[in-house]
């Protein structure tokens, strides 16, 4: 994690209910108000980019006890295993190009793992990674900015936000109203920010509305969604040693105060869960129909104590009066029972060395995609499993979350003993699915491969995979970390082109690291 100086801080309102007392399943009036520590605007055309800075260390990410014990990996089979592999899924290629990353503008890495996340809007790719980011032309893949450093976002901006590249970053794109949404966290030094800045057009190389919420404990793995109603955020909070897991925490930040800049300040409600719970995303809504008018946000987490189910709640913000704003569930979805790929930890297997990398299968991965089709409401999202001792991916479709929530299809991909994790999906207009990961073994260099289904495929089952990227190397150096999230995300303009980026090695060693976007669409999708 990167530091610059100190920066005083501007001040800070904060005003917290009491804590929750019970287990209650709709929690009301126990909402915690949270308001910006600091609040201005950047034109990034005219001001310095700051290039990335030297920082060869490797981030952690904390974990949590679920309270279930270990299971002996290989030892239980999958219900949900995909046997038949169906054709080579059809799609048509786009563009494919490096990242941010060895390859791009001379760029060097910084830390480990990137944490390698982008979105696509009218006319500009994002790619933010640990800890600088680029925008870029999604069709000539011009470099609008060279890689410059996340905190170029908060530069002259009063506090920790401007001093700590901290990373963990996010970047979105709002559909509805054509703007990007930045956001990393700043927790150097005892002090937990949440930064955040907001594009006032479409164009990422132009201006941004800034802000920070402070947060009392760590606030780890931050996680976003859109939604009409708010920009809402997860968090695994730990206590400030990092030494206590204290329980998810979902945020709703008030998105239309933050777009009609009207002077007021952009507030955020937080609900905080027990330690019971953690790993929860909120949905990110995808295409051009919204939920229904006052619709709340939906999140899952699986479920960590039996391993056979995912726990669904629903946030119903109330921007007007805090107080009736509710947080519901969780609502257990029972899903064919896994055991976490690695138990959670690091096994996964790469070429010519005893270095393992970090599945990460303790927690969904990002994104949860949302769509309403009109008939039907959906959410699609994916995670790591163990099968027969490697890694395998684990996806979902859950329906009508508002309504009738259920598992309408569920599938763990493993063509072969290689292992598949890292992975992120979404759907496209028309019901089209895709996912993308990383791919290893002992005989297979960490690679970047998708699949994806069409609506008249059998419920469960993806077609046989392609590939973005062949690595050619292996991460070593003691180095386990492999991201934190890799990111697909849908084109606004045709509703149809997926993009996905991840991670690679050019070339075997440490703090090396290249990352791929690649996009692809269904010929059915028009």
């Amino acid at each position: 994690m990167m530091q610059r100086s100190s920066a005083l801080l501007c001040g800070v309102l904060m005003m917290t209910a009491v804590p929750f007392a019970s287990a209650q399943p709709t929690r009301r009036g126990e909402v915690e108000l949270k308001y910006l520590d600091h609040e201005d605007t950047i034109d990034l055309k005219t001001v310095r980019i700051f290039p990335p800075e030297p920082d060869l260390r490797e981030h952690a990410v904390l974990k949590w006890t679920h309270g279930h014990p270990a299971r002996v990996l290989g030892a239980q089979r999958d219900p949900a295993l995909q046997t038949g592999a169906g054709p080579l899924v059809a799609t048509t290629a786009g563009v494919n190009f490096d990242g941010v990353g060895v390859g791009l503008s001379g760029f060097s890495v910084t830390s480990a793992p990137p944490d390698t996340n982008g979105a696509v809007g009218a006319t500009q790719y994002v790619q933010w990674v640990n800890t600088s980011f680029a925008v870029l032309n999604k069709t000539t893949v011009a470099v609008f900015h060279c890689p410059a450093a996340g905190i170029t976002l908060w530069q002259g901006f009063c506090g920790p936000c401007e001093a700590n590249n901290d990373g963990a970053p996010i970047v979105l794109y709002d559909k509805a109203a054509n703007r990007w949404v930045m956001t990393q966290f700043s927790v150097t030094g005892g002090q937990f920010f949440q930064c955040v800045a907001v594009s006032t057009t479409s164009d990422a190389s132009g201006t941004f509305r800034r802000f920070s919420f402070q947060f009392t404990d760590f606030n780890d793995y931050p996680k976003v969604g859109v939604w009409p109603d708010g920009y809402y955020l997860t968090f695994n909070m730990f206590n400030a040693a990092g030494t206590a897991f204290l329980g998810g925490k979902a945020c709703a930040l008030d998105r239309n105060q933050i777009l009609t800049a009207s002077g007021t300040p952009a507030a955020m409600q937080c609900f905080q869960l027990s330690s019971t719970f953690g790993g929860l995303l909120p949905s990110d809504l995808d295409g051009a129909t919204p939920p229904s008018a006052g619709s709340p946000n939906y999140f899952l987490a699986f479920d960590d104590v039996g391993l056979n189910g995912l726990n669904l709640w629903k946030f119903h913000v109330d921007w007007l009066t805090p107080a009736n704003s509710t947080f519901t569930g969780p609502t257990k979805l029972s899903t064919a029972a896994f055991t976490e790929a690695c138990n959670g930890g690091t096994c996964v297997s790469q070429p010519a060395t005893t270095q393992q990398l970090d599945s990460l299968a303790d927690r969904l991965m990002y994104r949860l995609a949302y769509r309403n089709f009109g008939d039907h409401e959906s959410l699609v999202v994916n995670h790591s499993v163990d099968v027969s001792g490697h890694a395998g991916v684990r996806w979902y479709e859950v329906r009508n979350p508002g309504s009738a929530p259920a598992v309408f299809q569920q599938g763990t991909f493993s063509p072969d003993s290689n292992s598949r994790w890292m992975g992120s999906i979404a759907m496209d207009k028309v019901g089209n699915i895709a996912v993308g990961y990383s791919v290893s073994s002992s005989s297979l260099f960490p690679s970047i491969r998708f699949t994806g289904r069409v609506p008249t495929d059998p419920l469960g089952t993806l077609e046989a995979e392609n590939t973005i990227k062949d690595g050619a190397g292996s991460q070593n150096g003691r180095l386990s970390r492999w991201g934190d999230y890799s990111s697909i995300a849908i084109d606004p303009v045709d509703d149809c082109t997926f993009f996905y980026t991840n991670q690679y090695e050019k070339t075997t060693g440490s703090f090396n690291w290249s990352t791929r976007i690649a996009s692809f669409k269904f010929p059915g999708c028009q």
